[in-house]
């Protein structure tokens, strides 16, 4: 079995919004060479999430609309004491930060309209995802 490993370095320029980095991380996946295996894609953020959905601007922006009526950016947090983003963490929570997808024939399997998307809930910042793959 071969293992493979790289990163994506991104920056984000809102405090919130989504990017798409699918066709960063399908990139990843030809360069890796494996055919048949699994693919992980982490993101080590705590106040930035991963899911995978439609990259087109209406979903984004009700994706975070509805995340702003589910977890307010002002919500009396305790954590809000120490750094003002505790919404950002829960948001993480909720979503997630890691996704699981096999690849066969050299092709992620996903969805027609699943994309790769990050939630960025603290920005602006210089973000990295995690990109492995496990397989041959």
């Amino acid at each position: 079995m071969k293992v493979w490993y790289s990163e994506i370095s991104f920056s984000t320029r809102r405090r919130s919004e989504v990017v798409d980095l699918t066709d960063q991380i399908l990139q990843e996946v030809r360069k890796s060479g494996i055919r048949n295996g699994l693919l992980v894609v982490n993101l080590p953020h705590a106040t930035a999430c991963l899911t995978l959905n439609e990259g087109e601007s209406g979903v984004k922006n009700d994706l975070l609309r509805k995340l702003d009526e589910l977890v307010p950016p002002s919500g009396n947090y305790e954590h809000d004491r120490i750094d003002d983003n505790a919404h950002a963490h829960l948001k993480s929570s909720l979503v997630g930060t890691c996704r699981v997808l096999p690849v066969v024939e050299g092709r992620v399997v996903r969805g027609t309209w699943q994309n790769f998307l990050v939630v960025e809930e603290d920005g602006p910042r210089t973000r990295r995802l995690s990109v492995l793959l496990m397989g041959e």
